[in-house]
């Protein structure tokens, strides 16, 4: 199991904040379009940091609409995105479940079919694309129907497991990990509180990571700790306790 951190955007914090972690997740597109990175900058940095490259393809970009001509750009924009950050390594890339209407059950099969495509892209760049539960936005499937959605298109799941608890509280972490715990490939971790605290240190909310760990014992994949904070105690703390809830060391090597 590999350990890291979300940066957003920032290859400043990229740098202030990767040391002892094994991977950086950055976020590309839209507001930081792939020509705004300094791809050799961020390639020392990884190679200063032993570490490995995961990119979040774009927040606000929904996934499908009822529109064929918008649905071919969508693919088209975000095979773009993959075949960039093939180019520099990235190992997977986290993209949200969403869809104009999330609620509107016609374009669920549009959207099975929209993630085949960019999913083929990824495999063409050399990604693992990943799919990331986000039922607590409104653009976002709910966790119903997510893995569903993930093994229709044979597609791994980021799961999100702050997002599951704003969206259905521990339960629906049980419930989805009870039944779709084989399709995560990729975590991200960090802690809430139901009246609205989110990307909190782990152990400051209200999560049990020992549930999380019951599901997924010998977890191999990818975890990011995405903690919106630079303070490196605090995120190496968050590091150690899901990792030591998931049955491994922790983020220091």
């Amino acid at each position: 199991m590999d350990v890291g951190l979300t940066v957003g955007d920032s290859l400043d914090r990229l740098e202030a904040t990767l040391d002892g972690f094994d991977l950086a997740e950055l976020s590309i597109g839209e507001s930081a379009g792939t020509d705004d990175f300094d791809t050799t900058r961020l390639e020392e940095a990884l190679t200063t940091a032993d570490a490995d490259l995961c990119v979040h393809l774009p927040y606000d970009q929904v996934v499908v609409t009822p529109v064929p001509e918008l649905n071919d750009a969508i693919s088209a924009y975000l095979s773009r995105l993959l075949a960039w950050a093939g180019s520099v390594g990235a190992r997977k890339a986290v993209m949200h479940a969403t869809a104009r209407d999330p609620h509107d059950t016609s374009l669920r099969p549009l959207f099975t079919s929209q993630l085949t495509e960019i999913g083929a892209a990824a495999d063409d760049a050399g990604v693992e694309l990943v799919l990331e539960n986000v039922g607590h936005q409104r653009r976002g499937y709910p966790l119903s129907v997510v893995g569903d959605l993930a093994r229709e298109a044979d597609i791994a799941v980021c799961f999100d497991v702050g997002h599951a608890y704003m969206e259905d509280g521990h339960d629906g972490i049980d419930r989805f990990l009870s039944s779709h715990g084989d399709l995560v490939s990729h975590l991200h971790v960090h802690d809430v509180r139901t009246r609205g605290d989110t990307h909190i240190p782990i152990g400051a909310g209200e999560i049990d990571y020992d549930l999380v760990g019951s599901h997924l014992t010998d977890f191999d994949g990818t975890v990011a700790v995405e903690v919106f904070t630079d303070d490196e105690v605090l995120l190496r703390d968050s590091a150690r306790r899901a990792s030591a809830a998931l049955g491994a060391t922790g983020a220091d090597r």
